[in-house]
């Protein structure tokens, strides 16, 4: 699969963000500001799950419709994906 610049930029910026949340942990910054960032961290992961297994959904889609195959087995598997993750 190809993983585009906007893909990788999501990683990056959480990466970034987890980086943020160590500092305030050795700062030893308040307990709530630290959960807040971190339930923020978790939604952008989420968030990027949902828009790399999507965009990996519609290619294969693409590729099934193009060789008159089903998608019914793809679109399974992706739900899947998106299950497990949570």
């Amino acid at each position: 699969m190809y993983y585009d610049d906007q893909m990788k930029n999501r990683v990056k910026r959480i990466e970034g963000q987890l980086r943020g949340i160590l500092r305030m942990m050795e700062e030893n910054k308040d307990c709530k500001d630290v959960i807040t960032q971190l339930s923020a961290s978790r939604t952008a992961i989420d968030r990027t799950i949902g828009v790399i297994v999507s965009s990996n959904l519609v290619d294969c889609v693409q590729k099934a419709t193009e060789n008159g195959d089903s998608a019914e087995e793809l679109v399974k598997e992706a739900v899947n994906l998106l299950v497990k993750s949570r």
